[in-house]
């Protein structure tokens, strides 16, 4: 062991990255709490055609932004929703894709990808992680920034930021070719505690939902204007988040890297420090 003098240092140095990764994991609640007021109060409270209808300036919205929103509501099967705005199925705004029985594609010699299961969705990537053949079809492979549903067991939305996995059973990966990742993402998070607790009715060791709750879950969807404009503010937002936690996953492994080598002695704290201070 080295002298307790340079303990503390190296203790200081990855204390450091520790505290970048904590930093980082705070500022990614904010812009979650951020997004997800900002989606709640247009897509689902409807603020802006409520403070019109009261002939009131929607709070903190230019005149432009906010002719876009109508002064009415209209009757729908959730109650009243903005004129001109439609409802739509969970499952028609975005496509959920089953992952593969994966113990089907076993790895090839040394050739392989991690397998993401329930597990990996909460713990990410570890060295118990299975293993599967890099030839299944390319749709099951899983890119950073991927919104993820596990269907059954535990019920989670996530954004994947774990790197290259190959998508198992018992886990959607959640697409859309006509709507923003933010706007599919948030309506899955709204509808999310429903679908727990109808995974919990179920009378079996591990609950799940089935395809009709995706079509029994309803959406509202505003017109094309409403989303642009709303894009330009919800997409930096879940950028810097993804950012958030790319940077996390080097950080971790930058920390992971170090403590043995700065222990054992084969890097020097000096040189660890500077790299540390590249990106910390």
């Amino acid at each position: 062991m080295p002298p307790k003098e340079e303990i503390e240092v190296i203790a200081h140095i990855l204390g450091s990255l520790d505290d970048k990764i904590e930093l980082n994991q705070q500022m990614n609640q904010t812009l979650e709490g951020i997004a997800r007021a900002l989606f709640k109060s247009w897509f689902i409270d409807f603020d802006p055609v409520r403070a019109k209808l009261d002939g009131r300036q929607p709070y903190g919205m230019d005149a432009e932004t906010a002719a876009l929103f109508p002064n009415s509501f209209e009757d729908s099967p959730l109650g009243k929703i903005p004129k001109g705005w439609e409802i739509q199925p969970l499952d028609k705004i975005a496509n959920f894709l089953n992952g593969l029985a994966l113990q089907k594609y076993p790895p090839e010699d040394e050739n392989f990808i991690p397998v993401i299961k329930i597990a990996e969705m909460r713990k990410g990537i570890t060295e118990n992680s299975g293993k599967a053949s890099p030839n299944i079809d390319g749709q099951y492979i899983i890119a950073d920034g991927e919104i993820l549903f596990s269907w059954s067991g535990s019920l989670e939305v996530v954004i994947w930021c774990d790197g290259i996995g190959a998508l198992n059973q018992h886990l959607f990966k959640v697409t859309s070719n006509k709507y923003p990742k933010w706007f599919f993402y948030h309506w899955v998070k709204s509808h999310l505690a429903n679908f727990q607790a109808i995974a919990a009715s179920k009378a079996t060791t591990m609950g799940h939902i089935q395809r009709r709750h995706l079509t029994e879950a309803l959406t509202v969807v505003a017109p094309q204007q409403i989303l642009e404009v709303a894009d330009k503010e919800m997409s930096p937002l879940l950028d810097r988040l993804i950012a958030n936690k790319l940077e996390n996953r080097t950080l971790s492994s930058i920390r992971d890297f170090l403590l043995p080598k700065l222990l054992s002695g084969e890097i020097c704290v000096k040189d660890a420090e500077e790299t540390v201070a590249e990106v910390a």
